[in-house]
């Protein structure tokens, strides 16, 4: 830790020991309801901590990404909270979340999508690698067999799954090559065949 980290912990667990003091001092007389109260205010103090920590795993079932096919058949994907563009293909009847990526060159699973869809990560060959922010990664070929976008229906599309950890799946050039053009715009991406 730091010196301002530490002055700072310190600081906090002074003031923390004060409050607690004179909390217990004004309750005296009715230790057992204030020890009560005083669990109470920790549970839920740990539960907040607890739901903030967890946001980034609940967030996707209580605000799924919005996606939708315009009447020219284009697709249009607001901006995701943290300035990605995230698009759900149904990749062997199963949805799978992938964030587009241009700097990607394939469609690449991580190894909880490639799972979800009916691959087993762990009999695959690692033959390829690239090279990640993260560091080099094993990369495994697949064929999907079918990947479904609104009314577009691709088959035996190339697809890589990665052996390092990562968070999500990349939608990568490979598979944005299959659209006439690609437009960022007014915080929406708009996907147009």
């Amino acid at each position: 830790m730091a010196g301002d980290s530490i002055a700072s912990f310190l600081y906090l667990a002074l003031l923390g020991a004060a409050v607690f003091g004179f909390f217990i001092v004004q309750n005296r007389q009715s230790l057992s309801r204030t020890l009560q109260q005083l669990a109470l205010w920790g549970l839920i103090f740990v539960g907040v901590i607890a739901g903030a920590a967890l946001w980034s795993d609940i967030r996707d079932e209580v605000l799924p990404p919005r996606q939708a096919m315009s009447v020219e058949g284009s697709l249009v994907v607001p901006q995701s909270y943290d300035g990605h563009f995230r698009v759900i293909l149904g990749i062997e009847g199963t949805p799978v979340e992938f964030i587009v990526d241009t700097g990607a060159s394939d469609l690449v699973l991580s190894r909880r999508d490639a799972q979800r869809i009916g691959i087993d990560p762990d009999r695959l060959a690692y033959l390829g690698r690239a090279q990640t922010a993260n560091g080099v990664v094993p990369l495994a070929r697949v064929s999907l067999g079918e990947v479904r976008l609104g009314d577009m229906v691709e088959r035996g599309v190339p697809a890589m799954v990665n052996g390092g950890d990562m968070s999500g799946s990349l939608m990568g050039m490979s598979y944005l090559q299959h659209f006439g053009r690609i437009e960022i715009a007014d915080g929406r991406l708009t996907l147009t065949r």
